[in-house]
């Protein structure tokens, strides 16, 4: 066994896991986000809008989790885009690069055939913790 503390990250300002994972995990040093979808996290809903609301959504609630684990968007070093349809990829970028204006992480984008829920982005982070 390893001496590293793995620590779940919890936090009511993002949804909660719909299904048997976590938001989050936090070590000494790491935080793995699992996929942030555009839920607002009063309502349990998609926030409206297509792909660029709901990845300005999901970007806010991974930080949220990034805050909860001890880090922030700006400590993050490497992003992976699901996106339902990748022909709506530069809508989505536009909002991205608003999160991550300068020095953006390292990221990846894929289509996949369905995401949780039929959303239209999901994106999931590993970042430093800053605390």
């Amino acid at each position: 066994m390893t001496d590293i503390t793995r620590t779940v990250i919890r936090t009511d300002k993002a949804p909660k896991a719909i299904g048997p994972y976590s938001a989050g995990i936090s070590t000494e040093r790491m935080i793995f986000a699992s996929g942030s979808l555009g839920i607002d996290p009063t309502t349990g809903e998609f926030v409206p809008g297509g792909v660029e609301a709901q990845t300005r959504q999901a970007l806010v609630n991974l930080e949220q989790v990034l805050v909860a684990g001890g880090g922030s968007l700006e400590t993050v070093v490497k992003t992976t885009v699901f996106m339902q349809d990748l022909s709506e990829f530069g809508n989505m970028n536009a909002i991205y690069a608003e999160f991550f204006p300068a020095d953006p992480p390292a990221r990846s984008a894929v289509q996949v055939a369905a995401l949780p829920k039929g959303a239209a982005v999901e994106i999931e982070a590993i970042a430093l913790r800053s605390v």
